[in-house]
């Protein structure tokens, strides 16, 4: 583990001009430009060829989280305007009734123009057209500080609208800061997958954001598999490393879950899997170190995946087989379909991956997490990979073109 927490960041950086990240998405998602990276060699094509890459009967595995209107106006008596970024739920912190909740709920939350907010509480304000919105009173109350976030209670006077409902009508979309753009309405629709189901990630899993109908009809006829799996995408996943080594670096927690279905499957699947975006790595990822805890209490209270925990050798010591089946186990024993888990898993150089087989993803910024993970995929030719992708005119970051990482 030494070696891989004394990696220094400033090895994973690269020179990204401006003009490089994509400010919007092309009009056709499909016609992005797709990467190829096999056995060291690269070349390129459209994403919507991207079946005629990818062996007949594989397995790809895609995030089907659902972005929320998470960024909400608040304003003092004074008038100071108070931006609340709401990011995770924590009372109830179960994502789904805390959306149904019709009266208050409590977010951890990051908060804009904070030192103009010490106490009191803030009105909403209203950024949308009124006429088809349902009128409400909408109160923020800081309960505590933690540093650069906060836990902020909301209230609000009228039970017709639950709190998915106030996001809905009052929140905007949280589009990636480095866009240095104002969040537009056809964000709505180009900053969400087209199989987005899951409300409650602030940031979309771009590389999903490449795939149409026309391309999973180009899957389906090579009988390609797809199952999906929930991870909750974190503002922290645009936190830039700022420490020197990585060990400095604390990774954001992230919540995921996976059906008994897509684990069996994963279980009896003998072919390629192919992870479509960083988050679905992680979510497969994490799925070992589970299976991990299982091996060692049958019955924890909680899953929690520490960031060091991939590294640790006593970790590391059951197969992927003993780890799915450990998980399985345990969901038939408490009679539940789905597992839960927080995973702040770091995959870095010195990783060594257990599920997957194939990455798509998109280009990301220099000195990242998300950087550090493609390169435990693909060694040192990460550098190789963004070299030929910025000499070549493709389009980084979130609404930018993607590249398929493959081992062999």
């Amino acid at each position: 583990m030494d070696k891989t927490q004394q990696i220094r960041i400033e090895v994973y950086d690269y020179p990204l001009p401006d003009e490089k990240i994509a400010k919007f998405p092309l009009e056709k998602r499909d016609e992005s430009k797709l990467l190829i990276y096999r056995s060291g060699e690269i070349s390129e094509t459209r994403f919507k060829q991207i079946s005629d890459y990818l062996p007949e009967n594989a397995l790809m595995i895609f995030n089907n989280t659902r972005v929320i209107q998470a960024r909400l106006i608040f304003r003092k008596e004074t008038g100071a305007r108070i931006e609340i970024f709401c990011l995770e739920p924590k009372e109830p912190s179960d994502y789904v009734l805390a959306f149904q909740e019709r009266k208050c709920c409590s977010w951890l939350c990051m908060v804009g123009n904070a030192k103009k907010w010490k106490n009191g509480k803030l009105e909403l304000i209203s950024t949308h057209d009124m006429e088809n919105v349902i009128p409400i009173s909408v109160t923020a109350e800081k309960i505590e500080s933690y540093g650069e976030t906060a836990l902020i209670r909301f209230e609000w006077n009228n039970d017709k609208l639950c709190f998915a409902d106030i996001l809905e009508q009052y929140g905007e979309l949280p589009i990636p800061p480095y866009l240095n753009r104002k969040t537009e309405e056809k964000d709505k629709v180009t900053y969400q997958t087209i199989y987005s189901k899951i409300n409650g990630s602030v940031a979309a899993p771009t590389a999903g954001l490449h795939f149409t109908p026309a391309v999973f009809d180009s899957l389906k006829e090579k009988n390609i598999i797809r199952e999906e799996v929930t991870l909750h995408v974190g503002a922290g996943t645009f936190k830039p490393v700022k420490s020197e080594t990585i060990e400095n670096h604390e990774m954001h927690t992230e919540l995921i879950s996976a059906n008994k279905k897509t684990i069996e499957l994963l279980l009896q699947y003998t072919g390629k899997v192919y992870a479509v975006g960083t988050t679905s790595v992680r979510t497969l990822e994490s799925l070992y170190y589970i299976g991990v805890i299982l091996e060692k209490n049958p019955d924890p209270e909680l899953f929690e995946i520490s960031q060091w925990m991939p590294y640790q050798e006593e970790n590391n010591n059951i197969s992927t087989r003993k780890a799915l089946e450990n998980i399985i186990q345990y969901l038939n024993k408490k009679q539940l379909q789905t597992v839960t888990a927080h995973t702040r898993i770091m995959i870095a150089p010195g990783y060594t991956f257990k599920i997957m087989d194939g990455i798509i993803t998109n280009f990301h910024q220099p000195k990242s997490t998300l950087l550090l993970l493609i390169s435990a995929f693909t060694g040192e030719n990460w550098k190789k990979i963004y070299d030929y992708a910025l000499r070549n005119d493709f389009r980084f970051l979130s609404y930018g073109d993607s590249c398929l990482l493959v081992k062999s």
